[in-house]
Order: C-alpha cells, then sequence, then structure tokens
C-alpha cells in the first residue's frame, strides 16, 4: 500500500493537541494508524507542543474523542504499519466491535449508495459515517460547510485534487469543492467525517441531500 494524500499539518497539530473534533478525531486516527509518514508527524507535533498540552489538560474533551486520540497511540499500536486482524484500521475495528463490512446493516440512500452511521457522543458536533458507493459512479458536485476527513478503506476514487486509493485520506475544508468519479472494478468504502453537512451545487443535489445524509 502506497499512501500518497495525507493529513495537512493543521489537522496533526490540532490532533497532537487533542482539540480535533470527535468525528474528525476518528478518521485522523485511523488514517494515522495506516501511514507512517502521518504517524512521524504527530509524534513530532506532540514533541514540540508539550507546553501547549499542559495548558489543555483543563479543556473538556468527550470520552469518545479522548478514547479515540489516546487509544491510537498507546499499546504500540502508532507503531505497527499494519493491521492486526483485519484490513481496518484498529480504531474503526474497536467502534464496529470486531464486525467486518459484510456483517454491517447498510442503509440503502440511492442506487449504489448505502451509509453506515457510527456512533458519536451526544455533545458532538458533525457526523461520522461509513459510505460504500458502487464502482463507476459519479457522485453530484459539491463544497463543504467546514472541515471534512475521506479516507478510503477499500476501492479508489478520482476528482480534480488526483487519485485516492485504500489509505489515503482527502483532507477539505469550506474553500473546495469536488466531484468525486468512484473508480470501475470495486465498491468504494470510505470513512467520512465533517463538522457540518455538504453544501451541493445542483438542484438535484440539494433535493437528494436529506436522503443521502451527507
Amino acid at each position: 500500500m502506497t499512501i500518497i494524500h495525507h493529513l495537512d499539518d493543521a489537522t496533526i497539530l490540532s490532533f497532537a493537541a487533542g482539540t480535533l473534533g470527535e468525528a474528525l478525531s476518528v478518521a485522523a486516527a485511523c488514517h494515522i494508524s495506516m501511514c507512517s509518514e502521518c504517524r512521524t508527524a504527530v509524534r513530532k507535533a506532540e514533541a514540540l507542543g508539550g507546553e501547549i498540552l499542559d495548558d489543555l489538560e483543563s479543556a473538556a474533551v468527550s470520552d469518545m474523542r479522548r478514547a479515540a486520540t489516546l487509544a491510537s497511540l498507546d499499546d504500540g499500536m502508532m507503531a505497527r504499519p499494519v493491521f492486526a486482524k483485519s484490513d481496518m484500521p484498529p480504531p474503526l475495528q474497536r467502534l464496529l466491535a470486531g464486525q467486518n463490512f459484510t456483517q454491517l446493516r447498510w442503509r440503502k440512500k440511492a442506487p449504489g449508495v448505502a451509509v453506515y452511521e457510527l456512533p458519536l457522543s451526544k455533545s458532538a458536533k458533525g457526523s461520522l459515517k461509513l459510505l460504500s458507493i458502487a464502482a463507476g459512479m459519479s457522485m453530484l458536485e459539491h463544497g463543504h460547510g467546514g472541515e471534512e476527513l475521506t479516507l478510503v478503506l477499500q476501492g479508489a476514487f478520482k476528482d480534480k485534487i488526483g487519485r485516492f486509493a485504500r489509505g489515503d485520506i482527502a483532507d477539505l475544508d469550506e474553500d473546495t469543492e469536488h466531484c468525486p468519479i468512484i473508480e470501475e472494478g470495486e465498491t468504494c468504502i470510505c470513512l467520512y467525517a465533517t463538522e457540518a453537512p455538504s453544501h451541493f451545487k445542483t438542484f438535484i443535489g440539494r433535493l437528494l441531500q436529506p436522503f443521502l445524509g451527507i
């Protein structure tokens, strides 16, 4: 597995400091568990940010966010470049209680599109979900209401930024608009975390958004 697309510097720093939102923290932890380059970047950020972390000790952090962030760093998992029991990142394995993709109760949202909602704490903002999109599909053009992380777990897609395959993460903000196209040959499964709903550019997209849930 060769990872081309990584977390940006601001996301790495927020993750290391424990200030990244809950949903985004889970997606970041999953990518970091797969990516040696981002693991190294997190270690450097932690080394440089020790004083900042001390100042944040009294900050309120949700239990799940703390678990998603810290659990990815303990027990030596951050040093392992491969998965222990399956092709899923360990933080996601914990959330799914050992289930694999075929065992999940996916909700079909449109022809070729299914979603599996992942739990967040009641106080969390944004959303965290798995997206399953059939090979060859083209998603509707959209922008973002805030930061969005999309981690590819299976298959691949292309957009104007480039090609994203397993392990790659799209770290996007409200200034980015794109139209992902799923590659032929394999269903694309992504872990999708966002601070706010996407902004679809077309009338059809806005009409379908409540049903798609993204």
